[in-house]
């Protein structure tokens, strides 16, 4: 492909990202926020046992949901310029809502036809199986409007919603529990009500409403979409091998309260930090989708985002290892889940590699080769699966957790090593030169925590530890080596 280089655009799209950065950010911020108090809710509101079957039902329903319904969402982004730019949104909303439709009822009459394997795979009662089928139905409309605002570009209305429903399920979830007493299933149902009236909302927001109109199919508009989305969907669904799969292996193996252990450390870890780390990426992937199909080089702005992804998440990711008990007590997570607490190291450097490769993994999406970044990813789930069945009798939790963290630094070396003609993308080597020096001054302090030579709280040594590195970051960068990658 013949680049063109533009400097100008380059740095008007530069600061357009940082704009769309602060517009995401409270949803995202949010998000975190809604993602923390949620877990010592739940924590405190059901016992273990309780926790765990929630825990399993999820990853059935993220199961479920990556091969029906998230891809055709993620093909929505991709192509909606492309049409807009032809002017044949219509023809092309029409493609998506009767992909996503015919989707929906494969999906109905295949759970009931294997439904017998599904409650041995996924060893969860009947009621729940059902109420996951049912709650597919409006996150799966959700999961499609929300890639249509992103596509509009629409930041602001993006973050609201995504807000809003955050605290309603919250909201609804306690009320269930409180009022009915119905366990579990409080989660499920607070969710199903409160994404149906997300979902309202969006229909307003996106402004399909005025843009959709019924039209005959064409099947040459279809096959990118389905060739796109495709291996999209099964690289997600080698993704929830990584993330979720241990969730199933040890309740298989260990019941619904190990389970419960094995989700409390991804409470600690996923969920609250990749909505902080998604702050750069919910921003730059649809910027950068319009410079390349502008067919301008993309390659400095994605190893620009990379460096300050790596500068964001890695002293993070670092402290809460080092910190992981004061963490989960933090948390005010329920004391009978602290040993979770042993997951935190594993999972959150798992967590790290694995947003690292939304930037090495964008090649595949923008030339349209998502298979490799199937492959890749089947490969290392299969991978995270073989260690998790091996490990898990003989080590318990740290056995997940070498499993897990293992996985995704698989996913992302392949993915750093397998790069298409004119997609290779530097290292942003002075990002991590300063990085590097600024650990050694955030290390003296460590140690002066840990020798008690300065004598505070462990909440206190974690953002204090934190504020040291910035600031020798900072030092670094604007006095010292001053050179950009």
């Amino acid at each position: 492909m013949e680049y063109v280089v533009n400097k100008e655009l380059e740095e008007k799209e530069t600061r357009a990202i940082f704009t769309d950065m602060l517009k995401y950010a409270p949803s995202k911020l949010c998000g975190m926020f809604g993602n923390v108090i949620t877990l010592p809710i739940y924590t405190n509101l059901f016992s273990t046992e309780q926790y765990g079957l929630y825990t399993v039902s999820i990853a059935m329903l993220s199961f479920l949901c990556i091969i029906f319904s998230d891809w055709v969402g993620l093909a929505g982004l991709r192509f909606f310029r492309v049409h807009q730019i032809e002017k044949d949104l219509p023809k092309y909303l029409t493609m998506i809502v009767s992909i996503l439709t015919v989707n929906m009822l494969l999906m109905f009459g295949l759970s009931f036809l294997f439904r017998n394997w599904m409650y041995s795979f996924f060893h969860v009662p009947y009621k729940y199986f059902l109420a996951v089928l049912l709650l597919i139905i409006p996150v799966a409309i959700r999961a499609l409007l929300q890639q249509i605002l992103r596509a509009q570009l629409k930041s602001i209305s993006y973050s609201f919603t995504t807000i809003l429903n955050q605290f309603v399920t919250i909201g609804l979830t306690v009320f269930f529990a409180k009022f009915f007493h119905l366990g579990a299933a409080s989660i499920l149902l607070g969710m199903g009500v409160a994404i149906s009236l997300i979902d309202i909302l969006l229909l307003y927001q996106c402004d399909i409403i005025k843009i959709f109109r019924f039209q005959k199919v064409e099947w040459k508009f279809v096959v990118p979409i389905i060739k796109y989305g495709i291996p999209v969907a099964a690289t997600s669904l080698s993704a929830w091998i990584i993330t979720q799969s241990n969730k199933i292996i040890m309740g298989g193996i260990s019941g619904f309260t190990k389970a419960a252990f094995v989700g409390v450390g991804y409470g600690l870890t996923l969920p609250i930090l990749m909505p902080l780390f998604a702050m750069l990426t919910v921003a730059v992937i649809p910027r950068i989708i319009n410079m390349y199909e502008a067919k301008i080089d993309v390659r400095p702005i994605i190893t620009k985002f990379m460096g300050y992804y790596i500068l964001m998440a890695l002293p993070l990711i670092a402290i809460m290892s080092l910190y992981s008990t004061d963490y989960t007590v933090l948390l005010k997570t329920n004391a009978k889940f602290y040993e979770a607490a042993t997951l935190v190291p594993y999972f959150s450097f798992g967590v790290f590699f694995l947003g690292l490769t939304d930037y090495t993994t964008l090649q595949y999406h923008l030339a349209n080769k998502t298979h490799i970044e199937f492959i890749i990813k089947l490969i290392s789930g299969i991978v995270g699966v073989i260690l998790n069945i091996l490990l898990i009798p003989k080590m318990g939790l740290i056995g997940v957790g070498i499993a897990t963290f293992a996985a995704n630094f698989l996913y992302f070396i392949l993915s750093a090593i397998i790069v298409l003609p004119d997609f290779n993308i530097k290292i942003p080597k002075n990002t991590l030169i300063r990085i590097l020096s600024a650990a050694i001054p955030t290390a003296c302090v460590y140690y002066a925590f840990k020798l008690n030579l300065i004598n505070i709280s462990g909440a206190a040594q974690f953002f204090a530890i934190l504020a040291v590195f910035y600031v020798s970051y900072a030092i670094d960068k604007f006095f010292i080596f001053k050179t950009s990658d």
